[in-house]
């Protein structure tokens, strides 16, 4: 009877023993265990605009800003320490104009110049932060307690139509190119110009640009491209690519988003998608027509603006700019809507295809993660929802490094031929 005794309680033993071992954490206990991690991991964020920044000799980079304060940085050295991020890549952007000889020649300085202030960046606060080159180097900075500078280039208008500066470039450092912005270059269709497509897809020049990437081992990124530009880039690139800073199309219909196809695609060829946190690529807008008015007039004010020269008329436009936005708010998407992009991106087509590229001072910003100084807020909504410790770090760093290694790797065999 003993015996009998035991074999009958021994399940319902069990039963207890595994729920009181699997206590459900409380909101607090996930918080410290999530920003706990968050600060072991290594994080990087492959798209930042704040070079933009970088060109104002008077803007210190090694100064807390207030986030809140109008026309400030998303992102600066003492908030990157905050927000628990090593690594960005920091973005050359430079804007579409007519290709003219001379526009060439325009692109390719401010491109220059713009890599000069990241690296002028790198020279003065050399104890803070390292320009890095290799996939392997940010976690030897993390080691060494510095932060990483990468450098991306966003769109290809500063080629021009001469392959060479694609080896110029990587000389340089730049370590991926964003082959096109929002308009069509000699490269590739954009997937938001108004024109309609030029080349079909990628130009028998832009098949030469991603040839030479693969060779020097660049990263080809495919966010801003149009959907034929984007499968072409596939067919022709030896190497996986990235989308540098996009969301998912079935979540937030917008052209600058990926679909779920070409999610599917990218992540058969070993590539990635780094979600961007810029609100209307995460959730769609409610129409806001007395804001869209005033923006339009804005523009047909002053004119396009990379192409406002003078600074006096710089200021007063950037001026009426941030009045409009105050005046006419829209209602921003969430750290939520951040992760169900990723969830979505996750069930199609599993946890090795999905980073972080928030596009901090390029429009990125959602609420609860409006600046680098509040990254954490998205490892602590992951854990939330249940990810595992390997496939939090695998977001955050794990996947973009796998295919930074591949490319290199790729690149090396290649120059063996």
């Amino acid at each position: 009877m003993h015996s009998k005794y035991i074999l009958f309680f021994l399940p319902v033993l069990l039963v207890i023993l595994t729920t009181s071992c699997t206590k459900k954490l409380s909101e607090e206990e996930i918080e410290k265990k999530a920003g706990d991690l968050h600060q072991r991991i290594l994080t990087i964020d492959t798209h930042c605009d704040t070079p933009r920044y970088l060109m104002d000799e008077t803007w210190d980079v090694g100064v807390r800003h207030n986030p809140k304060e109008r026309g400030s940085s998303k992102l600066d050295l003492p908030r990157m320490k905050e927000g628990g991020l090593d690594a960005a890549f920091f973005a050359v952007f430079v804007g579409q104009r007519p290709r003219t000889p001379e526009n060439y020649v325009w692109a390719r300085q401010k491109a220059d110049d713009l890599v000069k202030a990241i690296k002028r960046m790198c020279d003065q606060y050399s104890g803070v932060i390292s320009l890095a080159t290799r996939a392997d180097q940010a976690s030897g900075n993390q080691a060494r307690g510095l932060l990483s500078a990468y450098m991306g280039m966003e769109n290809g208008f500063p080629i021009g139509k001469d392959i060479t500066n694609v080896q110029r470039y990587y000389s340089m450092g730049i370590r991926y190119i964003t082959l096109c912005h929002t308009k069509n270059n000699d490269i590739c269709d954009s997937s938001t110009d108004r024109k309609g497509p030029e080349h079909n897809g990628l130009s028998e020049f832009g098949r030469q640009v991603v040839g030479e990437m693969n060779r020097l081992g660049m990263m080809v990124d495919i966010s801003h491209v149009s959907d034929k530009s984007f499968y072409d880039v596939l067919q022709v690139s030896k190497a996986p690519v990235i989308a540098s800073h996009s969301c998912a199309r079935a979540l937030c219909d917008n052209p600058r988003n990926l679909s779920d196809d070409m999610l599917k695609a990218l992540a058969a060829k070993g590539g990635v998608m780094q979600m961007c946190l810029l609100s209307d690529y995460v959730k769609k807008p409610e129409p806001n027509p007395a804001r869209e008015a005033a923006l339009k007039a804005l523009r047909e004010k002053y004119g396009p603006w990379d192409q406002v020269k003078d600074e006096q008329i710089k200021k007063e436009y950037r001026n009426e700019y941030y009045d409009i936005i105050e005046k006419h708010p829209v209602e921003k998407a969430t750290v939520q809507d951040v992760v169900d992009h990723i969830d979505h991106v996750v069930e199609l087509v599993g946890i090795d295809y999905i980073g972080i590229g928030t596009d901090f001072d390029g429009g990125g910003g959602v609420i609860g993660c409006n600046d680098v100084s509040e990254l954490p807020n998205i490892t602590i909504e992951l854990m939330k929802r249940g990810y595992s410790e390997q496939d939090i770090e695998k977001i955050w760093s794990g996947n973009i490094l796998r295919v930074f290694r591949q490319v290199e790797q790729i690149a090396q065999a290649l120059n063996k031929k």
